[in-house]
């Protein structure tokens, strides 16, 4: 099984704080793998790498006067030097985030927040995906003309999630996609996760904090610790390490 992603002696530094520490990792194409760690273990900087979000945070900062971002390292994607290559070439090639508190359009309704996600789809594909996320989540398609800002979290990250999916992804991240969200919605967006991989062979990369819920469905798995990999395995091998089980699992 082939790597759609790669990364080597990946680097990150705010200022003079280290983000990601010399971090290595692959995800096999078609696969689901996890990235699980603490608050501030530096998952969301890893995702804002991997999406080429960070290049234009670094901008920014520079532009402002603000904290120096240095990233070093290597990012492949399809054997595809990617480290340089700007978010919105990325996310043309099928890199997509669907980021940290979903960050929908709140007074755009649900229909209007999906179709943004179709930006880089062909009419036949908007309608196709558009029709698959309603099958995923019903929810929406009885909401479809509600503002995004007055849906329920959990509503908010299926949109979020599906909007995600408008865009045609290869490779889809989701960062902390059940963060704060009532148990029985967390089992459901992790149901809806693992069929998404199943039915479309969509590759995705999901970070989570609170890892219970996400390792039954994720083939393999990486654990982040101040920046650094302390652990990766199948989910029965980190089940079978008693430290990880206990720190990251709540097991």
């Amino acid at each position: 099984m082939s790597a759609i992603l790669e990364i080597r002696n990946l680097m990150l530094f705010y200022e003079n704080a280290l983000a990601i520490n010399n971090v290595s990792m692959a995800v096999n194409e078609g696969l689901i793998v996890g990235i699980f760690g603490s608050n501030s273990a530096g998952k969301s900087s890893l995702m804002l790498c991997i999406s080429g979000i960070i290049l234009d945070v670094a901008k920014k900062e520079k532009m402002k006067g603000g904290e120096r971002i240095t990233l070093a390292g290597e990012i492949k994607f399809k054997e595809e030097d990617i480290l340089r290559v700007e978010p919105s070439e990325r996310a043309r090639k099928g890199i997509i985030l669907c980021p940290e508190r979903r960050l929908i359009f709140p007074e755009s309704n649900t229909l209007e927040n999906l179709k943004m996600g179709a930006y880089l789809a062909t009419k036949d594909q908007t309608k196709k995906t558009l029709e698959y996320v309603f099958n995923l989540f019903p929810e929406l398609e009885k909401l479809k003309k509600r503002a995004g800002g007055f849906l329920s979290g959990g509503e908010q990250q299926m949109l979020a999630i599906g909007r995600a999916l408008m865009a045609q992804p290869k490779l889809l991240l989701l960062d902390e996609p059940l963060l704060g969200l009532a148990p029985s919605i967390e089992i459901r967006l992790a149901r809806a996760i693992k069929a998404i991989n199943k039915e479309t062979r969509i590759t995705i990369v999901v970070s989570e904090q609170y890892a219970r819920p996400v390792l039954p469905i994720v083939d393999y798995a990486y654990v982040l610790e101040n920046g650094g990999l302390v652990a990766e395995g199948t989910g029965a091998e980190l089940l079978e390490n008693p430290d990880v089980k206990e720190a990251y699992f709540g097991l």
